[in-house]
């Protein structure tokens, strides 16, 4: 599908949804337009009544796009794979397909979630601890699915959305400190997917809105 105006994302420098679909164009070769949307400063720029209209939940990311604004990271991944050009981010093979959505669910759904900035800001001083207890929790049941599945990447050799959902998850346990050494298959598909190109450009650490004392 051609388009002549590029993506918007509105996002922000340290969210894992918006990192998913940083990497997703990246992985695409699609350029687009950044549009920071700071979740701390102000209260919150994400509930602002103009933020609001671009997606109701009040989280990033929200991504304008031929014509239409979608949130959730992994809705937005799967229109970029189904509309663009270049490397496919799920597997033809039926099964294999359904690994990687498995894969991604685990981490969209049922890891990330408990540990986002909503949540953890509930939770005063034991912030740190209740992060770390329902990374830990979802890695436990990760790190031997991913033995099953994984090749040279999530899902055999080819790289995925499940790729995709893994390295920003795993930024976050190194932030709250959790030992990633204990799961060996994840710590070996982490470093391996750091070396590409489209995973170090949707970086964190260099974005438009990164801090300076956070840049690398």
């Amino acid at each position: 599908m051609a388009t002549q105006d590029k993506p918007v994302l509105h996002g922000y420098f340290r969210s894992s949804c918006s990192w998913r679909v940083r990497i997703a164009f990246a992985l695409k070769g699609i350029e687009y337009d950044q549009v920071p949307v700071h979740l701390i400063k102000d209260g919150g720029q994400q509930h602002t009544e103009q933020y609001k209209t671009l997606n109701p939940m009040q989280q990033v990311p929200a991504v304008e796009i031929d014509g239409i604004t979608l949130s959730q990271s992994l809705a937005v991944i799967q229109y970029i794979d189904e509309t663009r050009p270049g490397p496919p981010l799920l597997p033809t093979d039926p099964k294999k397909r359904a690994q990687v959505r498995m894969i991604s669910d685990i981490i969209a759904s049922g890891i990330q979630p408990l540990q986002n900035l909503h949540v953890i800001q509930k939770m005063g001083t034991e912030k740190v601890q209740w992060a770390q207890h329902f990374i830990d929790r979802g890695f436990q049941a990760l790190e031997p699915l991913l033995k099953q599945t994984a090749g040279k990447y999530c899902v055999g050799d080819e790289i995925s959305m499940a790729d995709i959902c893994l390295v920003p998850q795993v930024y976050n346990a190194e932030r709250f400190k959790v030992d990633v050494e204990q799961y060996p298959t994840i710590k070996r598909l982490n470093e391996t997917l750091l070396e590409i190109d489209a995973f170090k450009v949707s970086s964190p650490s260099c974005q438009p809105d990164t801090p300076d004392d956070l840049r690398a």
